[in-house]
């Protein structure tokens, strides 16, 4: 069998099928009303004009004034593609019967059938759709009779030099998969509608005879333009040797804390509650990074993208400055309408084309409200940071907890997955409420167990000596219990 493949025009997809259809095959895609399936059918007819083929689109649900519609809306000039509705058979029913492949019996689905395939053998097409099959379904009343049409379908095209795709629109009992066995490739378009946000979309291709293909589901948005499919990660086909040196935060009591600092490729968990200050110490190290000539990406869920630069400056950290020189990427997420295999092609897109070498992820509670369910996380979030450390990029995690002080508690537990967890709380000292900062995990080296006192102010960021003084260590919400002049020494 050749592996001669049949570009979709849609370069996700066309990564997920390893190049595209192969061709001279009968495909089908199905799903319901308004998965996508009209739009993937007409970029996959465009890319064959494109490539200089000649290309026929039978539409036997819609009607060609509303497939032409569709591409308007995606600005698409339809130039070059043969068009063929219902409406124009009900003309061409004298048909010599001599020329017919089908049984003589069920006159109106079999002249149907034969004046479409009249019209292929005029045009002589490289690539046909036919959209949908729910009318032949209809016409044929019975499973018999439609199967019987589908497999004469197939036997025509053998031979023909030409891949056919059939739509789909699941209108037929879920249990029957005949026509899932007749065709040479199945591809599945699902539309979701979480509770809250926009719907999601996802593809999968459960069949695809004789070929590799990337299994799973795939994200995937209609926009104009078309279909952007975003193909599922897969950390283990990604590689590149790299240093594993240590990375700076740029403030020497900070890696002295971390052991030295972090090791590039590794990932870091930013864990306490909200104000403690692990966005400051991610920007710090963004900040740091782009002083070093390195590149960064932060992507903020909970906060404005302006909200997160004036915090900065309001820290003495010029992130602004390095955000106009392209060094810092800052990019807004809404988790209520990003798909989390859109979020992983960004950051992708990033790694591989941008050079950057450390990604912020703030926070993991506003990437937990991208998720379908919350059992996806672990899985998503796993391959996704394999990916970053097999390429040699620093990914940096912040986990906001419930709570203040007292007893927090954070949505999830990603602590495992983590190399290294820095852990931030509250303490209070002489009647002021003060924040702390320990390293309590690092796979890849030792660490100071200490703990230490952390300030903020317009100066920037303030690491104080080790504390020892401390009650309660081990609880949410340690108590200082030792002098003064230890605690503000740092500030003098």
């Amino acid at each position: 069998m050749t592996d001669d493949r049949a570009p979709t025009g849609i370069a996700g997809l066309d990564s997920v099928l390893m190049g595209g259809f192969p061709r001279d095959r009968i495909y089908l895609v199905d799903g319901d009303p308004g998965a996508g399936k009209t739009t993937l059918a007409l970029q996959f007819l465009l890319a064959g004009v494109a490539a200089g083929e000649r290309v026929l689109y039978i539409t036997l649900s819609e009607t060609e004034t509303e497939i032409r519609l569709i591409a308007d809306s995606h600005e698409w000039s339809l130039q070059g593609i043969s068009m063929f509705e219902l409406s124009a058979l009900e003309q061409q029913m004298c048909i010599d019967s001599e020329n017919t492949i089908f049984h003589p019996s069920d006159i109106e689905l079999t002249e149907t059938t034969r004046t479409l395939l009249k019209r292929v053998d005029e045009i002589k097409p490289q690539r046909v759709v036919f959209d949908s099959l729910s009318e032949l379904r209809l016409l044929a009343q019975s499973q018999l009779r439609y199967r019987r049409e589908v497999l004469n379908l197939k036997q025509y095209f053998a031979g023909k030099h030409c891949t056919v795709m059939l739509l789909d629109d699941r209108t037929s009992d879920p249990n029957d998969m005949q026509l899932q066995s007749l065709a040479h490739g199945v591809l599945s378009m699902e539309q979701l509608a979480p509770e809250y946000g926009g719907d999601r979309r996802r593809l999968r291709v459960t069949k695809l005879r004789g070929s590799r293909f990337r299994s799973g589901y795939h994200d995937f948005i209609i926009e104009t333009g078309g279909l952007a499919v975003y193909p599922r990660l897969v950390a283990a086909e990604h590689h590149v040797a790299f240093k594993r040196d240590c990375i700076s935060s740029g403030l020497p009591e900070l890696d002295r804390v971390l052991g030295g600092g972090i090791h590039r490729g590794t990932s870091t968990l930013f864990l306490g509650p909200a104000g403690a200050g692990k966005s400051a110490i991610t920007a710090q190290y963004a900040t740091a990074a782009a002083e070093r000539g390195e590149c960064s990406v932060i992507f903020a869920f909970d906060e404005l993208r302006a909200t997160a630069l004036a915090r900065a400056e309001s820290l003495g950290l010029q992130l602004g400055k390095h955000v106009e020189s392209g060094r810092v990427i800052v990019q807004q997420i809404d988790p209520a309408e990003m798909s989390p295999g859109e979020l992983a092609h960004r950051a992708r897109d990033l790694v591989e084309n941008r050079d950057v070498k450390l990604v912020v992820i703030d926070s993991l509670n506003g990437y937990l409200h991208a998720m379908p369910a919350e059992q996806y996380l672990y899985i998503q979030l796993h391959e996704m940071l394999s990916y970053f450390g097999r390429l040699g990029v620093t990914t940096l995690m912040v986990m906001a907890q419930a709570g203040l002080v007292g007893n927090t508690v954070s949505p999830v537990d990603v602590s495992y997955i983590a190399d290294n967890v820095l852990l931030l709380r509250y303490f209070e000292a002489e009647g002021r409420v003060r924040k702390a900062i320990s390293m309590i995990k690092k796979r890849t080296g030792p660490h100071e167990d200490t703990i230490r006192e952390l300030s903020m102010d317009s100066r920037g960021l303030t690491i104080g000596r080790p504390l020892s003084e401390f009650r309660g260590i081990l609880t949410t919400a340690p108590e200082y219990h030792g002098a003064r002049e230890k605690l503000d020494a740092h500030h003098s």
